[in-house]
C-alpha cells in the first residue's frame, strides 16, 4: 500500500481502475449525442433504385436484372445527371421490376395518413410531421424505445395493409422500398428545419398543404 499525500491513511491501489473506469464512463456520457427525432422516409417502390443515376444510400441490388442499367453510386452524387438521363433510367427499369410502378393519388394519401394515424396513436409514437406525397412519405418522429428501423417497418406495414384493405392496390403489390431511410436528428433546431422541409415538400407537387390534426407541435 502507498500513502496519500493528503492523508496519513493508506490508499488501496485497487481502487484507482474502478474511478477510472468511472470517470470514463460519465465523459462519454457526457460527449453522447442525443437524438431528439429521426426523418423517415418511405420511398415508393421502384421510384428509388439503388443504382439510380443520381446515387442512392444503398450498397448493394438486389435484383440482378437491374445491374445492366448501371453500377450503385452511394451517397448523393456531387454532379447530378441531367432530367432526361433520370426518365430514361426509369423507363427501362419499369420493364424489370416484379411490379408496376404506383403512383400515389389523393385517395392513397389519405389513407397513408391515415393509417400512420392510427398506428401512431397504438403505439404510442409522437410525429412532428407528415407529407404524403406522389411517390413517398415522410415522417418526422421523436425518439421512442422502439429503434427508427422498427417505427419505420411499423408505420409502411400499417399503411401497406391499408391501401390493400381499401382495394387501392393489388394485395401483392409491396407499395414501399424495402430498405427503410432515416436520419438521426440531434437538435432542435435540425428538427425544426426539417420539419418546415418535410411542411414545404407537398408544395414542390403542385399538392396543397397537410395539416394534420394528429400531428403535435415541437417545442424545445
Amino acid at each position: 500500500m502507498t500513502l496519500d499525500a493528503r492523508s496519513t491513511k493508506p490508499r488501496q491501489p485497487w481502487l484507482a481502475p474502478s474511478r477510472s473506469i468511472r470517470a470514463k464512463k460519465e465523459t462519454a456520457s457526457i460527449h453522447r449525442r442525443v437524438i431528439l427525432a429521426s426523418h423517415l422516409i418511405f420511398t415508393g417502390y421502384g421510384h428509388w433504385l439503388p443504382n439510380d443515376p443520381r446515387g442512392s444510400g444503398s450498397d448493394s441490388l438486389r435484383k440482378e436484372d437491374l445491374q445492366l442499367l448501371g453500377p450503385i453510386h452511394t451517397g448523393r452524387k456531387r454532379i447530378q445527371p441531367p432530367r432526361s438521363d433520370i426518365k430514361n433510367f426509369y423507363k427501362q427499369s419499369a420493364k424489370n421490376l416484379d411490379h408496376p410502378i404506383l403512383w400515389f393519388d389523393h385517395a392513397m394519401r389519405q389513407t397513408i395518413a391515415h393509417a400512420i394515424a392510427q398506428t401512431i396513436k397504438d403505439q404510442g409514437y409522437t410525429l412532428h410531421a407528415l407529407a404524403a406525397c406522389s411517390n413517398h412519405t415522410h415522417v418526422i418522429v421523436r425518439t421512442h424505445k422502439d429503434r427508427a428501423e422498427k417505427i419505420w417497418t411499423t408505420l409502411a406495414n400499417a399503411a401497406r395493409d391499408a391501401l390493400r384493405a381499401a382495394s387501392l392496390t393489388s394485395p401483392t403489390h409491396p407499395i414501399w422500398s424495402h430498405r427503410p431511410y432515416k436520419v438521426y436528428l440531434h437538435t432542435a433546431e435540425a428538427v425544426r428545419q426539417c420539419i418546415r422541409y418535410v411542411q414545404q415538400n407537398p408544395s414542390k407537387e403542385n399538392l396543397p398543404a397537410q395539416p394534420w390534426k394528429f400531428i403535435t407541435p415541437f417545442h424545445q
